[in-house]
This record gives structure tokens, sequence and C-alpha cells, in this order.
């Protein structure tokens, strides 16, 4: 597995600057984001690592040269919106925003690109399906034709008053996996998975693993922590974000050696990007970084392996700080590689 990050931390970085701490910092990959440039309407939405408008092959080669430079992969290509949003005026920009993200990564070598399947969140999953159906079968076979796989986020998106009561995402249970695999039909749609998010719906993270290790097409690892008191006043029908909080690996709910050992054990060998929505160590840049700092101090790298930045004494350090380094030191991409992990 290749350990990076999701690129929407860092908002004030330009791409050259995100790979840069990238290298620094010892990871092998970064997904980047691919939001249309322009004000964000959400929270961690927004951001433009990547811009797909008017994308060219010399516009990738440019991107290229980045990684090659850094030694950084691109494990991806995110873009989050809410593409059956009841409004068409939100919903057809995201559409074809999507349609571009999908176009521009076989320029550049990537073949998943990561995204949300949306809803209507005033509707049921019955009542949204037949506009699930009629917007994404073609969205699928777009990216069969251009050698692309879309891996769909496991989050609900509800959180807020806005969202309430159904989320802004389908793709949140196995048995709506299970449905929409069977009616698209395609190989080209499978998962983006983040554990977490089976925490706060009172579901086991591991056990849908095994049945869908074949669409397991990129992995988010962020954690959880669930505040019991809170439950306890308002319960789980109440908006999550009132009894819970987004934690980074190690410091929530989550046995992340556990999970990364089945991770392994179903036979996933694919990226791991860790996801910080963690504002227990602030919402600033150098609270981030913070956080940066404690994420590979607690993440177990599977069954049988040491995690990435421990030493040969087995003490467990920073990522980047001295003892082995995680990404070209420790199995990823070296210095010449470009967006494709390709030498």
């Amino acid at each position: 597995m290749q350990l990076g990050f999701v690129s929407a931390i860092l908002p004030e970085f330009s791409l050259d600057e995100v790979l840069g701490f990238a290298a620094a910092e010892g990871f092998a990959c970064v997904e980047a984001m691919c939001w249309p440039v322009g004000k964000a309407e959400r929270k961690y939405a927004g951001v433009t690592h990547v811009d797909v408008t008017d994308f060219s092959q010399a516009k990738a080669e440019d991107v290229l040269s980045l990684c090659a430079r850094h030694g950084v992969s691109l494990s991806a290509l995110g873009f989050y919106p809410n593409p059956l949003d009841p409004d068409p005026a939100v919903a057809e920009p995201a559409i074809a925003h999507l349609r571009q993200v999908i176009a521009a990564a076989p320029l550049l070598g990537i073949s998943t690109v990561t995204s949300f399947a949306g809803r209507d969140w005033r509707r049921t999953v019955d009542d949204n399906w037949p506009r699930f159906l009629d917007t994404w079968r073609p969205l699928v076979r777009f990216a069969e034709e251009h050698g692309v796989r879309i891996g769909i986020e496991n989050c609900p998106m509800l959180f807020t008053a806005d969202e309430w009561p159904g989320g802004k995402n389908l793709f949140t249970t196995p048995s709506i996996w299970r449905r929409a695999f069977a009616e698209i039909g395609s190989d080209a749609l499978g998962l983006n998975y983040d554990p977490s998010h089976f925490v706060i719906q009172g579901m086991d993270p591991l056990g849908p693993l095994d049945e869908f290790r074949d669409r397991l097409f990129h992995l988010h690892m962020k954690d959880v922590r669930l505040n019991p008191k809170a439950i306890a006043e308002v319960g789980r029908f109440d908006m999550p974000a009132r009894w819970h909080e987004p934690r980074i690996p190690g410091h929530g709910e989550i046995d992340c050696g556990r999970f990364l050992a089945e991770v392994r054990r179903v036979g996933y060998d694919g990226p791991v990007c860790i996801e910080v929505e963690d504002e227990t160590f602030g919402r600033s840049l150098e609270g981030r970084i913070t956080a940066r700092g404690n994420w590979t101090a607690t993440l177990e790298w599977g069954a049988g392996s040491d995690p990435p930045g421990v030493d040969d004494a087995g003490d467990v350090g920073r990522l980047g700080a001295p003892g082995r380094r995680a990404g070209a030191d420790a199995g990823g991409p070296d210095r010449h590689q470009d967006a494709r992990g390709h030498p």
C-alpha cells in the first residue's frame, strides 16, 4: 500500500508546494483536489490543486513534471459535489465538471477519480434511485470510455441542517452498494472506502471489506470520536455534528492496525490517503501540520509490519523524523517517478 494524504488539508498551497511537503514528509502519493476554481460552498470543498478546466496534454505534462521532480505520485483526482442536488443549477455544473475531471485523468496516466454519488436529501433512497441511475449510468460509461474507474466515498454528508434528514450522498451502506453495482453493471464503479463513516452509523468498518474487495479503488484513512454523553442526550437520530468529531488516525474509535491488516488480508494494495478534518489541533495551517506529525505515530501499517516512522529499535517517531522514512525509502516511489508512479 502507498501512504498519502488528501490535498484538501493544504488549500493555501500550490500543487508544487503540496508535492514538496509530501516529499519532505516521506509520503508516496497525494489525492489531488480538482474543484472548479472559485469560492467553496462548504467546508473542505473548493480546493483546486489540479485545475481540469480546458485541460490539455501540455498542462498534464506540467503536472507530471512536478510529480517527477518531487518523486510523489497522484493517487487519484478528487471532486466531491452533489450530482443529484434537486436544484439543476447546482447538479448540472457538478456533473459537467466531473466529466472534465474524468477526461483529465488519463492525460495524467491516472486511472481513478474519487467523488460522491450525491442525493436529494429530502427524499428516500428509493425516491432518489431513478435519478441516480439516469445520472450515473452515462457518467460510468464516460469513465469506461476514458479507461477510468470512479471510487465513490461512503460519507453520508449528513452533518448540518441543510443536509437534513437524508444527507447528500447515497453511497453509505453495503445494501445500497450491492444494488448500485448490480444495476449500473460496470466494473468501473467502485468505492473510495472510509472506515470512519461506518462508525457513526453504528456499523463494523471491517465487515464489508471481504465482500467488496474487488470494488476497493481507493482508501481514505480517518478516525472518529463519539461523544456518549451527547448521544445519551439527543440520540443518533439527531444531526451527527452534535455527537461526534472527526479525528486523525489512532485518536478515535477505530483500531487502525486491525483495519489495515484486514485491508491487506482481502488483497487491497493501493493508496491509503489520510484525510484530516480533526479540529482538535486547530483550524490554522500550523495546527493542521501539527496534526500531520501525529498521523503515523499511531498508524500501524498492517499486521506483521512496522508502521512508517518506526526506527530499527522499534521507537515510534514522527513521519519524516529520524528513523525509517516512509515513501521513497520504505517501498514508495523514487525521486524520478511521475504522477503515475512510473519511472
